[in-house]
């Protein structure tokens, strides 16, 4: 069975930001072929991203989130963890997991950090797209 739906996980923190990500994704895959789900943060990506994959319905998940240094703990253990959680998904279920979940070593609460980083996002929707594409035609092939 072909799969053509994928699942499209964000982090609710810094949603602004993020949301970019999902758009960027949509400019490339049919908006009725992606179902999309919102967790609060980017620590709760690689649960939920496996319980997705595990279903059986998505050819990939995708995952994003934007990991900020918050000043009271270390945001690479954070990053660190949600990219580890989120292979660990994809090679338990056999469904690629893509991560759009990205670390700036500088982010400030400002309108300019915030312009780079959502037209960042946009562009890092658009490669997991075709990233995605590519992983499923790589796999059908395979399969074939």
């Amino acid at each position: 069975m072909t799969h053509t739906r994928f699942a499209f996980v964000k982090a609710n923190w810094h949603s602004e930001i993020v949301d970019k990500a999902l758009e960027g994704f949509l400019e490339l895959m049919p908006s009725e072929n992606v179902d999309i789900f919102d967790v609060p943060g980017a620590f709760e990506l690689p649960l939920m991203s496996r319980d997705l994959a595990a279903t059986g319905r998505y050819a990939a998940v995708v995952a994003a989130a934007l990991v900020v240094d918050g000043g009271i703990y270390r945001h690479d253990f954070v990053a660190s963890a949600v990219v580890d959680g989120l292979m660990r998904a994809g090679l338990d279920t056999g469904v690629p997991v893509l991560s759009v979940s990205l670390t700036p070593h500088h982010f400030q609460e400002t309108a300019h950090h915030k312009s780079i980083f959502s037209a960042h996002f946009v562009e890092k929707g658009r490669e997991a797209a075709r990233a995605a594409q590519m992983i499923v035609d790589t796999r059908q092939r395979i399969a074939a």
